[in-house]
């Protein structure tokens, strides 16, 4: 079993280069954030190569996860439910994943089935600051850079919904 923590921020704007850091504040990769105008996402290791995106499809409602081949390997989607935040993250080579958080909470796991966490992660920013991770992996089933794209799927369809709820309260 595999150990790691990683710590990341989106930017303010959702565009630019964001450096990915481990708990020796050692960087070991970069995320690029491609446009404040979509939602497209880069993670590059240490060498500065492509490991792995992410993004919404042009009319799509679910966050696809691409190999650096451009190659579809996962799709995350928001399930419905009243009391706490759920995502599915299904992997076609590893399976379905859950990304469960209560309410109102900041921290979230990642879950193989309904009970086995591999991961967890924390949203360590401030109100009013862009919002930034701490991921713990534990596992070597999905590697700590698809699971950054898909936290910040999490965080884009996080977004898209504040957007909608603010847009109907004009």
């Amino acid at each position: 079993m595999s150990k790691e923590t990683l710590y990341f921020k989106d930017n303010f704007f959702s565009a630019d280069m964001t450096d990915i850091y481990n708990d020796a504040k050692e960087k070991v990769g970069v995320m690029d954030l491609k446009s404040a105008f979509t939602s497209t996402v880069d993670v590059l290791n240490s060498d500065g190569k492509l490991v792995v995106s992410g993004k919404f499809p042009f009319f799509g409602m679910s966050w696809k996860v691409l190999d650096n081949q451009g190659n579809e390997i996962g799709s995350l989607k928001q399930k419905f439910t009243f009391f706490s935040k759920k995502y599915e993250y299904h992997s076609y080579n590893q399976g379905t994943f859950y990304v469960k958080s209560e309410a109102f909470s900041r921290h979230y796991e990642i879950l193989q089935g309904e009970t086995n966490v591999i991961a967890t992660f924390d949203r360590t920013d401030g109100f009013f600051a862009s919002p930034a991770y701490r991921l713990n992996n534990q596992s070597d089933v999905l590697s700590s850079f698809e699971l950054i794209i898909v936290i910040m799927g999490v965080n884009s369809i996080e977004q898209q919904n504040q957007s909608s709820t603010n847009s109907n309260t004009i």
